[in-house]
Parts: structure tokens; C-alpha cells; sequence
């Protein structure tokens, strides 16, 4: 695996060229997601939602186990996929931009806990299916991202949306009515463990030899010369946080 890819998956930091190339890919992604949710449900609305009844996930039942899988992609009515849509995108954006690879493996992370959740402790014969599970995932890997990953704007980014979207929360609690709690519930732990899962693995520094002290190397080795058009932009981003 190269040095590239070891930094979509967490490995360490990305330069400004490659966070740019993915955050364009982590647009894309998103908008390529979120079309097929919409082809799913245009499918679903001509079979009068037989889809989500043959592939939701219903508690207990060994059956309906893979559907954790589908489950994410359909849904009950247009009101019900509308509310999902604008906060899956925001959120899926904002915990793919650093990263798509790190991102897919975290997206399959949150599907498994938010489903199991649901699968093991949800009461009573209840069909559940929705992107909710997701949207709280990617909302708990985006509020701590930037303090397992010690990047500042990632930090300010998380507390932002920490005070903009709190009142999600409301809906993750036992007794909120005509929704899926444990499955948002079951995202939402699912988004912080992979926080810390995927989070930036930087090296150690290491001893300097020539002036006796230590100092991150292997950060230093991304810098730029200094008669590098770019070695401003490089220290900058790198005093940000970005880097």
C-alpha cells in the first residue's frame, strides 16, 4: 500500500493536493449515495413499499439478520426519506472529505451497530428501514473526529455542529414516539468508536541526531523546500491544524 493510500485510511496527515482530491471525491460520493436512496424509494413507491417490508430488519428475526445491510437505503414515505436527505449529505460530507476509504469503512461500521442495535433490543414486530442510523453516526465521527485526529478546524467543525444539530439527540433517547431510537441510538456509538478507530496514526517523533533534540520527522518529510511556491500554503494549513 503506498504512502498515499496509507493516508486515506488513517495512517497520517494528507497535504493540501490530496485533502482537496478528496473532499471533490467525498462530494461525489455523497451525491452519488443519496441518488440511489432516491432510485430505491421510486422503486419502492411503485411497489407500494414492498421493498421495505421484504428488506427491513425486524427484531429477533434470523431472517431479516443481512438486511442491516439494505435497510439504510429505503424507506417508509417521501417525508420520511426528505427529513434524511439534507442531513445524510451534510454529515456524510463533512466525515468523508478527510478520507472516502476511511470513510466506506466507517459507513459499514455504523450500518453494523445501528442495525444490530435495532436487531437485538427493538420490542415488539417492528419492520425498521431509514438512513437515520447513518446520519447519527456521521454526526458523533464529526463532533470528535478532530480531537482523536488533533486537528484544529476538524475540532471546530465538531463543535459547531455539536451546538447547531444537539437537538438530534432528543430523538436517541428511550420513549421518542414514531421513530427508531435504538437504531439512531446504535449509529450514534457507532460514529464515535470509529472515531477512534480511524483515526490519524501519526509517527512518533523521532531522535535528531544532528541537533540533539527530537522532533516529528515524518511530518517535516511532507513539507515542501522552502523555494517551493507552495511552502507558505504548507506552513499555514500546517499552523491550522489542517495538516
Amino acid at each position: 500500500m503506498g504512502g498515499a493510500e496509507r493516508d486515506r485510511v488513517g495512517a497520517g496527515p494528507m497535504g493540501p493536493e490530496q485533502m482537496i482530491a478528496e473532499a471533490r471525491k467525498a462530494f461525489f460520493v455523497m451525491f452519488g449515495f443519496l441518488a440511489l436512496v432516491w432510485l430505491a424509494q421510486l422503486a419502492n413507491f411503485a411497489d407500494h413499499y414492498a421493498l421495505s417490508r421484504d428488506y427491513g430488519v425486524v427484531s429477533g428475526d434470523i431472517g431479516t439478520l443481512p438486511n442491516i445491510l439494505t435497510a439504510p437505503f429505503l424507506h417508509w414515505n417521501w417525508a420520511h426519506i426528505e427529513s434524511n436527505s439534507g442531513p445524510l449529505f451534510v454529515f456524510g460530507f463533512l466525515a468523508a472529505y478527510r478520507g472516502v476509504v476511511r470513510f466506506l469503512g466507517l459507513s459499514l461500521l455504523i450500518v453494523v451497530t445501528s442495525g444490530l442495535t435495532v436487531w437485538f433490543l427493538e420490542q415488539g414486530n417492528v419492520d425498521t428501514v431509514g438512513a437515520s442510523g447513518l446520519i447519527f453516526g456521521y454526526f458523533g465521527y464529526v463532533v470528535v473526529r478532530g480531537l482523536f485526529d488533533r486537528h484544529l478546524i476538524d475540532t471546530l467543525i465538531g463543535v459547531v455542529m455539536a451546538a447547531s444539530f444537539a437537538y438530534m439527540l432528543t430523538v436517541a433517547v428511550p420513549g421518542t414516539p414514531g421513530v427508531s431510537w435504538l437504531g439512531h441510538l446504535g449509529g450514534l456509538i457507532g460514529g464515535l468508536v470509529g472515531a477512534w478507530l480511524f483515526r490519524d496514526r501519526r509517527p512518533r517523533p523521532v531522535k535528531d541526531t544532528h541537533s540533539g533534540g527530537t522532533g516529528p520527522t515524518a511530518r517535516a518529510a511532507l513539507q515542501p523546500r522552502p523555494d517551493n511556491p507552495r511552502a507558505d500554503l504548507h506552513k499555514e494549513l500546517g499552523d491550522l491544524g489542517l495538516l
